[in-house]
């Protein structure tokens, strides 16, 4: 691809077409069917696991939302067996559940499923949003650092998520360095229209996963008390990074039938409405 192909995307960030009462009776209607159980084990053979599927529509068969998950490589293994496996944290769930939401709520048209690319993947220019989970021992190679920079300065967008302390914070914070040697991440306020684009935050949450939330924890490391929400701007103060650190958005997205405690405190007010917020911002910016 010689450029950013930017898509055209319909009616994107415009009516919030489900309120909060119905997302709550949406919930508990997926909840009583095959969501994940506590033994983390699929209740279900269903791949989707239980997320309705729908057929994109023909009108705009090219021009829709969906949701990427990058695939890198971490220093130390990183678990899953293999090296960098912390990148499929949460997968496919949070990703199919947070596609579903999007449909649901919101006026956008969304693919059903979701690609998973790495940063060298041809394909990266074809879409404008991606995101990397759990990158506190990422390890860019160097035509991973030549393609993110090209992509994000192209018009591109990057959500990270899922990471704790400072120990992670200053791994990937060192590898977005190689990225962009001369641009420092900044602390984003809370009035910054990522808070404020479709639904309205009051603060700035902190999401546990469901397994710290279980055990009456919010927090999930002792030098990680506070969420930061970080972002890299270009020069016309274009956010190209949102930088979700002490916080895991992935697990209100993907965990959301767990447990009504942790959907009504955590999925509901906050993960899925700032997951819906970040994708329109990226949109239409």
């Amino acid at each position: 691809m010689t450029g950013f192909q930017k898509l055209k995307w319909p009616l994107i960030g415009m009516a919030i077409l489900i309120g909060g009462v119905a997302f709550a009776q949406e919930y508990q209607r997926r909840y009583s069917g095959n969501r994940r159980a506590n033994d983390g084990y699929r209740r279900s053979n269903d791949d989707r696991n239980g997320v309705p599927l729908w057929e994109k529509s023909q009108e705009f068969e090219h021009d829709v939302f969906t949701f990427v998950r990058v695939q890198y490589d971490s220093w130390g293994g990183g678990g899953w067996g293999r090296r960098g496996g912390k990148w499929r944290t949460d997968y496919p769930d949070a990703d199919l559940n947070l596609s579903f939401r999007l449909k649901q709520l919101t006026s956008l048209e969304v693919d059903p499923n979701g690609v998973i690319l790495r940063l060298t993947d041809e394909e990266l220019f074809d879409y404008p949003f991606i995101y990397i989970i759990e990158p506190g021992n990422l390890e860019f190679s160097p035509a991973e650092v030549v393609a993110l920079r090209k992509y994000l300065t192209k018009g591109g967008f990057l959500m990270v998520d899922d990471f704790w302390g400072e120990d992670e914070w200053r791994n990937f914070n060192a590898e977005m360095k190689r990225v962009f040697p001369d641009r420092e991440s900044e602390e984003v306020p809370l009035e910054h229209d990522i808070f404020h684009i479709v639904y309205d935050l009051n603060e700035k949450p902190q999401i546990p996963s469901i397994g710290h939330y279980m055990n009456g924890m919010r927090t999930e490391r002792y030098d990680a008390q506070v969420a930061h929400y970080r972002g890299i701007f270009d020069d016309d103060r274009r956010m190209m990074v949102f930088i979700c650190h002490n916080t895991d958005l992935g697990d209100g997205w993907e965990q959301e039938g767990v447990s009504r405690g942790y959907f009504e405190t955590y999925s509901e007010p906050f993960a899925y409405p700032l997951g819906i917020n970040i994708v329109t911002y990226a949109l239409t910016h």
